[in-house]
């Protein structure tokens, strides 16, 4: 896999409500699991993240739902990029479902600025927190149904689980993102 194609951002799940995981919720959890335990779990997370915001009343809280939502996705891209992805590729060689996930990423960063760059009350704002939900949800069943199947019993998820724990502990404080004041 080419450089350019390890390093492209990633989607994530739709809107349904899930309760964390006690191990992965923390990712300073001693006992996080493995790796695509935490990455499932990811998934659950911003698609109940994407459920709130469609639930909003408000354009604040519409606002800092979807700087949450950017945020989330940003770190999930980043470890699926850097250390999922590359470590997939070498025990299944799975090239092109891997190229696909990283043009997605691609889909979802592309939307992810422009989120980020607007505010709640602006033409195509909800719109786009919307198309992003769906460009995630149809990412996460790719993954779930091909990628993580298509992984097991190849990778050594445990270890993969805790260089990912480790990465997002340090990710962390700095996805914190800024953006104009709601509209309206």
């Amino acid at each position: 896999m080419s450089e350019k194609a390890k390093a492209e951002p990633a989607k994530e799940g739709p809107a349904k409500k899930a309760k964390p995981d006690k191990e992965t919720a923390d990712p300073s959890s001693a006992t996080a699991s493995d790796a695509i335990a935490q990455l499932r779990q990811d998934h659950r997370d911003v698609e109940q993240l994407f459920a709130q915001f469609e639930a909003a009343k408000g354009a604040h809280e519409q606002r800092a739902l979807s700087l949450a939502i950017c945020g989330a996705l940003k770190i999930h891209a980043l470890l699926e990029e850097t250390l999922f992805y590359p470590a997939a590729y070498e025990a299944t060689g799975a090239a092109d479902l891997l190229q696909e996930a990283l043009v997605e990423h691609a889909s979802a960063k592309d939307l992810i600025a422009q989120i980020e760059t607007g505010a709640p009350g602006e033409p195509m704002f909800a719109a786009r927190v919307r198309v992003l939900s769906e460009y995630v949800r149809h990412h996460v069943a790719e993954e779930e149904g091909e990628l993580f199947p298509l992984c097991k019993g190849k990778l050594d998820t445990a270890a993969l689980g805790e260089r990912i724990r480790l990465r997002k502990l340090e990710l962390l404080p700095g996805v914190i993102t800024t953006g104009p004041a709601p509209v309206g």
